[in-house]
């Protein structure tokens, strides 16, 4: 059944919240939004609001975790990440406390709100910092398992969630492991990396080079950071065309990460999709996305000319 990856946090940390009491759940005036708002009539008691004061969020978040709680902190994805930096960095992350951060309506897919709440720089501003976790689930079921899997690791980390509804992708409801890659498909020749949103774009992609004669192997790249970086290699060790799709900037995102990797074991020459070091605008998120070629059309035509 379709649903926002923010749908599926807001229910799995209610969830958890019930179950382990020294789960802490905060957000800075978007509960609503961010779907953080179920853990709050699940759990009253270990929920804390702060209003338009993210900075203070993430502070009080970081003297909680360090008393002995999980915390999971939730806003969007542009003021998570761009508002709260340097608290993360240097009170969360520096000293290495249990706190989850949420970043809600992530990429360009928020549409209407324009470009002041489209984060398309989070997930490389996350992954600068050392040891800094990142993730990017594509649907319901993969968010529960990222949700439940850090819940129990001890470490901070960053997971974004998506505003609009999404297909399922996982439907047998399983995922073994969240820090691994998951090859969806396997084709031939052509390889298509893809994280968040863009794993269904280019599922569906797939489908329409069919008719071309071109079978892509399709692989979900969740955890951004730290980076399955064997099955990535293998991945490309069998593949001649490589191309990455990702609702967020090209520049310290998915296809850098792969390019990383490439530079080290395979070499390839890869082509990146995604926003190409640019801003988008205000309009309908489907609009968007096929006017900056992140729909299945648009990932498509990038597949074929990659190949050709």
């Amino acid at each position: 059944m379709a649903k926002a990856t923010r749908e599926a946090y807001g229910e799995e940390i209610a969830k958890l919240a019930v179950e382990n009491p020294k789960i802490v759940v905060m957000d800075a005036d978007l509960a609503g939004s961010t779907k953080s708002g179920l853990a709050k009539k699940a759990v009253p008691e270990r929920f804390f609001d702060f209003g338009i004061a993210e900075q203070d969020m993430i502070s009080h978040a970081a003297g909680f975790a360090a008393s002995g709680y999980t915390v999971f902190c939730s806003t969007f994805a542009m003021f998570a990440t761009g508002r709260c930096w340097e608290q993360i960095r240097n009170s969360v992350v520096y000293p290495q406390l249990d706190v989850k951060i949420f970043g809600s309506h992530g990429g360009i897919a928020v549409g209407e709100d324009g470009v002041s709440h489209q984060a398309i720089e989070d997930l490389g501003i996350m992954r600068t910092i050392p040891h800094m976790s990142v993730y990017n689930p594509c649907d319901e079921t993969e968010m529960k398992a990222v949700v439940d899997y850090v819940a129990g690791n001890g470490k901070p980390c960053y997971i974004r969630g998506m505003r609009s509804k999404v297909d399922d992708v996982y439907t047998d409801g399983h995922i073994e492991d969240v820090t691994k890659i998951h090859v969806l498909k396997k084709g031939t020749k052509v390889a298509v990396f893809a994280t968040g949103l863009m794993v269904q774009a280019s599922m569906k992609a797939a489908e329409l080079l069919k008719a071309d004669g071109i079978e892509p192997t399709i692989v979900d790249v969740c955890c951004l950071k730290p980076a399955d970086e064997a099955g990535i290699a293998e991945v490309l060790k069998n593949h001649d065309v490589i191309v990455t799709c990702e609702e967020h900037n090209v520049v310290n995102g998915l296809g850098s990460l792969v390019a990383d990797v490439a530079s080290k074991t395979t070499p390839r020459l890869i082509t990146r999709v995604g926003m190409q070091d640019c801003f988008a605008e205000s309009g309908n998120f489907e609009a968007l996305l096929e006017k900056y070629q992140l729909d299945a059309n648009g990932i498509a035509a990038s597949i074929r000319s990659a190949v050709k």
